[in-house]
């Protein structure tokens, strides 16, 4: 079970005849710059390399007509001048005799990644393939697509493997409005697209690429537009995004696949794009896909025109793929106003249809300042001194990027376990270390002698092997972790491990504490740490560093607090390091226990250490499962959805009013300002 790369050196052979502006920038170059970087970043060779296949016509006519197929088909044979005039009968396409072959391989690549995913031979992978696909419809090529290559996978799958619930994620920066027209009434299928709109001004100025177009007929509430109204948006925004849209809607809908259109055009640098999400964001939004339907995630190459920019996001999606941890974002998580317009107005859209929305507050707003139905869509004139500055900043962004990875490599070792009752008798993933090692004896003497709980010789032990621990993940050695302590001790283990790592290095330290487990006393004051209890009596915010919520009673109470509270936290405080202290009584089922370490390592780049006390850890399948997930696997089903209780919904509420003006992410519903947060940033 590994990762797929499918790929054919024959998809290079189209490329542009004649001078056209608009379609030179989809060329050749766009893969084999790709590629070479996967090769150079050693990502290729991680990967299952399947050399792509040509879809079939029949395989093409699950979505195309005979008669569009038979036109591209003769297109092999015309000349120079036959193809342009052919050509310019679609809007921004171009054809070469090479086409057909090309448009059936990047098809086919499609149906081979996806037969690889859903018979086992592989868990997940990208399909590197031109042309793109994702504006092309039954009868008509569009914005340089010829076959719609995911639409095509989708129907695959849902004809040969038997799929009845299907996610595609389209996070290119235009409209796929090709998908949305072969699935806008089709349930079975659920469409998410961000995209530029600019209320209508952005190509391919559709009126149904905004938030209120949600489907047809039996598909109402099947198709999510989210439209962005203004340029240079970023990380927070697409994070914001996945957290307050997308994967609610996903984690109730629990599909069987997840299909992405994964466009690079949506990242910094891009000319058609304009926008300012940096490549580790691609790494991010896959590993919070990854936690969907068993980790099933096929990807497969649309847009993406700037070749550094391109080859460097597809390099952070595969690495993701690949289950190695995502490096931390850059900047400042503070979500723009526009966007978090758009937010609530897709979420008050799509509320009629969706459980998971429609206990929430969805009143959509409008802003005068970026609402204005006259003019033209933001545009960069090349050469101009607005296109140099944007360029400038790309270029600084990408460049600080591989000065991170060549500092900060991926860790030799994923996953450490110190789990002294079960580390010999678990089957562990590869790459896993059996800690054997402990902190020296006097520095553990040291520490213990703060706490009278930690004086016995068995919780001086456990004391021992988290700080080693600690060490590991410090160094870079080590990702993730997972150790036992004593119940008794737990809570006085939780507060030296917090000391230890903030007086080592660490800026910033999220502790997530889930059960009876108090924040120790002298840390109320440091602002490097953030404690977040899970399970406290009641909802309370303390202070904007140490909040408190109930253990929500169902599914959907559970989900919610995740993406609306816990994340969103996560993700404004950008910790260096998570500890996910499972203490006495938490209350979790394993499957919340290993949802919750999957997603608390997206955001602490990898870097989390479990701690359980020794009863749970006698519990072979509650150790397993958060091993394998700190590991990179996918976490099982958190089980079918039910509906938050009003309790639960009035707790989150209660906090998001008290916390949201300090931690930005919270919002969804935009607040005049952009004010940081920094109380509680270390920084």
């Amino acid at each position: 079970m590994g990762t797929a790369l499918v790929y054919h050196e024959d998809m290079t052979a189209a490329r542009l005849l004649w001078e056209d502006p608009e379609c030179e920038i989809e060329c050749p170059e766009r893969l084999t710059t790709t590629l070479e970087r996967l090769r150079q970043r050693g990502l290729e060779q991680r990967c299952l390399r399947l050399a792509a296949r040509e879809a079939s016509e029949a395989e093409l006519g699950l979505v195309h007509s005979p008669e569009y197929v038979a036109l591209l088909r003769e297109t092999q044979a015309l000349g120079t001048g036959a193809l342009k005039a052919l050509s310019g009968q679609y809007d921004a396409v171009y054809f070469h005799p090479s086409t057909f072959h090309c448009a059936r391989l990047a098809a086919g690549a499609g149906l081979q990644l996806v037969d690889a995913v859903l018979t086992g031979t592989v868990r997940n992978g990208l399909a590197l393939v031109r042309p793109p696909g994702h504006h092309s419809q039954r009868a008509a090529a569009n914005g340089f697509c010829v076959f719609n290559n995911v639409a095509i996978a989708a129907k695959h799958a849902q004809q040969k493997h038997g799929l009845h619930r299907i996610l595609i994620v389209d996070w290119d920066i235009h409209h796929g409005q090709g998908i949305q027209y072969i699935f806008e009434d089709d349930p079975s299928v659920l469409y998410f697209s961000w995209h530029r709109y600019e209320h209508g001004r952005c190509w391919p100025h559709l009126r149904e690429s905004d938030a209120d177009a949600v489907g047809r007929g039996p598909g109402r509430g099947f198709t999510v537009n989210l439209p962005w109204n203004q340029v240079g948006l970023g990380n927070a925004d697409y994070v914001a995004a996945f957290l307050h849209v997308l994967l609610p809607l996903a984690f109730e809908f629990d599909p069987e696949l997840v299909l992405v259109s994964a466009g690079f055009d949506s990242a910094i640098g891009d000319p058609e794009g304009q926008m300012q999400a940096t490549p580790e964001c691609f790494a991010h939004l896959t590993q919070l896909l990854q936690v969907l339907a068993g980790g099933r995630v096929c990807a497969m190459l649309e847009g993406g025109y700037h070749l550094e920019s391109l080859s460097l996001s597809v390099c952070m999606m595969v690495q993701a793929l690949l289950g190695d941890p995502a490096p931390p974002l850059s900047g400042p998580m503070v979500p723009h106003h526009s966007a978090l317009e758009s937010i609530q107005s897709v979420r008050a859209a799509q509320a009629p249809h969706w459980m998971s929305l429609q206990q929430q507050d969805l009143t959509p707003i409008r802003s005068p300042s970026t609402y204005s139905p006259e003019g033209r869509p933001s545009t960069l004139l090349p050469g101009g001194p607005e296109f140099k500055a944007a360029a400038a900043k790309a270029e600084a962004a990408l460049s600080s990027l591989l000065d991170q990875l060549r500092l900060h490599p991926t860790p030799p070792v994923r996953m450490a376990v110190a789990l002294t009752a079960l580390d010999t008798a678990l089957a562990l993933p590869p790459d896993t270390l059996r800690q054997e090692g402990s902190a020296p004896q006097k520095e553990m003497q040291a520490w213990a002698s703060l706490h009278e709980a930690l004086a016995k010789d068995e919780t001086l032990t456990a004391l021992g092997k988290v700080l080693h621990l600690l060490d590991g993940i410090l160094d870079g050695q080590v990702s993730s972790g997972i150790a036992a302590i004593p119940a008794p001790a737990a809570a006085a283990t939780l507060d030296v491990a917090i000391q230890r790592g903030l007086s080592q290095g660490f800026q910033r330290l999220l502790c997530v504490a889930v059960g009876q487990l108090d924040r120790p006393l002298d840390l109320a004051a440091d602002k490097r740490s953030l404690w977040l209890n899970i399970g406290g009596k009641e909802a309370a915010a303390l202070s904007t560093c140490h909040i408190s919520v109930p253990l929500p009673e169902t599914t959907g109470g559970f989900l919610n607090c995740i993406l609306a509270l816990v994340l969103p936290l996560a993700y404004g405080f950008q910790p260096d390091l998570v500890l996910l202290a499972l203490g006495p009584a938490h209350g979790l089922q394993e499957p919340q226990a290993a949802l919750l370490a999957a997603l608390l390592r997206v955001p602490a780049g990898g870097r989390v250490l479990a701690l359980v006390d020794e009863v749970q850890e006698s519990s072979p399948q509650l150790a397993g499962v958060l091993i394998r997930v700190l590991h990179g696997e996918a976490p099982p089903s958190p089980g079918p959805f039910s509906m938050a209780s009003p309790e639960d919904m009035q707790a989150l509420r209660h906090l998001r009013v008290q916390l949201e003006s300090q931690w930005k992410m919270l919002q969804v519903a935009g607040e005049t300002g952009d004010k940081v947060q920094a109380e509680c940033s270390g920084h």
